[in-house]
């Protein structure tokens, strides 16, 4: 099995007649995922060559959907274009909606997220800022490289793209069931917590990594949520233990003002609960390994 991404999934692209559209939805179905359409308003009706298959183009997701079945979207919409994208595929009931824009401005991200929320939590969104979904062997949502790991037994939920792919290729000979890249902006989708719980639930996955970052408190309220409701073992890295207080690093969510928000303070949450802390990426890729269960 995986979560929210499965061998199953057709997908579907917002923008995929952009730069990034055209060459990331290549790269997915080079990854061997069922990308079966896009949208472009403008362009509803043509085709569009991507790693050798034609894929047709929509006016609208509602469009897509009907003709295709189509169960996921990526969104590779510019910033100033992404709520109306999103909230596009609210409309539309799309099951999972990966937004992998960049930049798009918090009060949007607010905007649709409650939209989604009003309109009954039908449509799951993940990101924005985030490099997507990837459950190896079955399907790729997003830009996670295909070729960095092999599909097994950890499920991964990150806030660092960078990190989801250095995890992935130092644990790729164990393998992932799912790794979620959730983006490390102030108001997100999909969190910690949601994919903690879908990975408790699913069977195939033995153990569970959460990589977090310095700025705010999501890492602190996965560690209520894990000592509540995990029993499966969960390995952690939380970056920016070097991070002069008070200066942005990164991620617009990465800041931290006095102890709140500390690389420290979460690492000390986290194994209050039992959840081992690695302080490096390396270091947390050898707990992970002996965390594993034997089978």
């Amino acid at each position: 099995m995986a979560i929210f991404l499965t061998g199953d999934s057709r997908i579907i692209v917002q923008g995929i007649t952009g730069s990034e559209g055209r060459r990331h939805g290549a790269r997915m179905i080079e990854a061997g995922a069922q990308v079966v359409g896009g949208t472009n308003p403008k362009k509803a009706g043509q085709s569009i060559e991507l790693a050798g298959t034609q894929v047709p183009v929509f006016g609208t997701v509602a469009d897509a959907m009907s003709a295709t079945g189509a169960d996921v979207s990526v969104v590779f919409v510019p910033p100033a274009g992404t709520k109306a994208a999103v909230i596009e595929a609210i409309d539309a009931r799309m099951p999972l909606v990966i937004v992998i824009t960049e930049g798009v401005p918090v009060h949007d991200t607010a905007q649709f997220w409650a939209y989604a929320e009003a309109a009954g939590n039908v449509t799951r969104i993940v990101g924005p800022n985030c490099p997507g979904v990837a459950s190896p062997g079955k399907s790729n949502a997003g830009i996670i490289p295909a070729d960095i790991t092999s599909e097994g037994r950890i499920g991964l939920v990150s806030k660092s793209g960078t990190l989801t792919y250095q995890m992935m290729y130092e644990l790729g000979d164990i393998g992932f069931s799912t790794a979620v890249g959730i983006g490390g902006d102030p108001i997100i989708g999909t969190t910690h917590i949601d994919c903690l719980q879908a990975f408790q639930d699913d069977p195939e996955t033995d153990a569970i990594v959460m990589i977090g970052e310095i700025g705010g408190d999501a890492e602190e309220r996965a560690a209520a949520f894990i000592e509540r409701n995990v029993t499966k073992p969960v390995v952690a890295y939380v970056a920016g233990f070097t991070a002069p207080e008070g200066k942005t690093m990164g991620h617009a969510g990465a800041i931290i003002s006095g102890s709140a928000g500390t690389a420290q303070a979460k690492k000390e949450a986290l194994e209050k609960v039992g959840v081992r802390v690695g302080r490096t990426p390396s270091e947390t890729a050898r707990l992970v390994r002996e965390a594993m269960p034997s089978r």
